[in-house]
């Protein structure tokens, strides 16, 4: 039986896929969810509708195995919803999920050049950021997540990282709440384009140590609300007009 969910947290999630196709992660494509939080085993997200248009008539409740708990007959789910029940089964301490295929990203997924973090605002990413390759699961495939199996192996090269990339397709990142997910998405895809520009300037890369890292994302922690609170009025404006 689904559980009754704070409307806050609903439209929080709403709201996320909306900020998260305004500042470019998202497209027609990609989705976010949340942990739900009376029920550690159970998370949410949206029916498959492109992110833009989702409301909060449109979120649905599922258990770790990714199926719907008494969702409308008329919906139709996302075959890639198997990420977020593996992670959420495989990481106690994440209680957000976003897959994206933000392009700028795509490049470190494919190539030899890791995804490192090149300035304060990305210092989540010093944690290390592993690249799943689905051949080593599913051989050659529609590069889909589609089931249990394919999630668990996406969960486990995640491990205790912060972001993952996912070779040939695009990248899940984990946070603690939908707003850090959110800011760690977005952060994502402008660290990766601001590497691909800096790399084209010749030279060695001067990253930031781990140390510095740490240091950074302590400060995060208290200050990304800045960013989520600007970024869910402008959504909520859209939302409204």
């Amino acid at each position: 039986m689904a559980t009754a969910v704070d409307p806050a947290l609903i439209e929080n999630l709403v709201v996320a896929n909306r900020v998260l196709v305004n500042e470019g992660v998202l497209d027609a494509f990609g989705h976010v969810s949340v942990r739900h939080p009376k029920n550690p085993r159970r998370y949410l997200l949206s029916r498959n509708l492109a992110p833009a248009l989702v409301t909060t008539r449109d979120i649905v409740e599922y258990d770790l195995d990714s199926n719907p708990i008494e969702a409308p007959a008329a919906f139709t789910h996302f075959h890639e919803r198997f990420i977020h029940g593996e992670i959420y089964r495989a990481r106690p301490d994440v209680h957000a999920v976003v897959h994206s295929h933000s392009p700028n990203v795509i490049p470190f997924g494919v190539t030899e050049h890791p995804l490192r973090a090149l300035y304060h605002m990305s210092s989540f990413l010093t944690a290390g950021v592993p690249v799943f390759e689905i051949r080593k699961s599913a051989g050659i495939s529609n590069m889909l997540v589609s089931n249990n199996a394919l999630g668990k192996s996406l969960a486990e090269t995640l491990g205790e990282s912060n972001v993952a990339l996912m070779r040939g397709h695009g990248n899940v990142i984990v946070a603690k709440t939908v707003q850090m997910a959110v800011f760690r998405a977005v952060y994502t895809e402008v660290n990766a384009r601001l590497q691909l520009q800096t790399a084209s300037l010749g030279g060695p890369i001067n990253f930031l140590a781990n140390e510095e890292g740490a240091k950074a994302m302590q400060v995060l922690d208290n200050i990304h609300v800045r960013a989520w609170d600007i970024w869910k009025r402008t959504a909520l404006a859209q939302m409204k007009s």
